[in-house]
């Protein structure tokens, strides 16, 4: 594994008044259109603040993928909710002030093996969470196929 920074870009492109074409830089993923929620933008794609909490969800949730199959687990599919706070600063300016995910497993926590070690480092795998926790609080749960609530150690860290 390098020891070296990697670096990769993205190049936008303004549609019309709030709306941009995102395109990555060197790679063939499709352009994403992303816009502000009305009534500022005209809700043509998700805004950053959405794509923020996608994000973190997203890294979540591969993170999980990550550990789970680190301990030869060959788990169901996962699904994520994410929930983000924007209130207002000592400025009067929004800012994101937490995201909370719920990751949800499809298998019983009982069927899979290792889980507490899984659920002891999978964040830390994540790359997104761990540098957004940085600077905006970032919760996370994680449920079984039956619903159940798992502990998370380490969670909120």
């Amino acid at each position: 594994m390098s020891e070296t920074a990697q670096t990769f870009g993205i190049t936008l492109e303004q549609v019309s008044d709030y709306e941009f074409k995102v395109r990555f830089d060197e790679t063939a993923i499709p352009d994403l259109t992303t816009d502000e929620t009305s009534p500022l933008g005209r809700d043509a794609g998700p805004n950053p603040s959405r794509l923020l909490a996608a994000a973190v969800a997203n890294c979540l949730s591969a993170s999980l993928l990550f550990a789970l199959r680190k301990y030869k687990n060959t788990p169901g599919r996962l699904g994520a909710k994410a929930k983000a706070t924007l209130a207002r600063n000592e400025h009067g300016r929004w800012r994101i002030t937490h995201i909370g995910v719920d990751l949800q497993l499809s298998d019983k926590a009982e069927l899979l093996e290792h889980l507490d070690r899984v659920l002891a480092q999978f964040e830390d795998f994540c790359i997104v969470t761990q540098s957004v926790r940085q600077g905006i609080k970032v919760d996370v749960s994680v449920h079984d196929g039956d619903g159940r609530s798992l502990e998370v150690p380490n969670a909120g860290v």
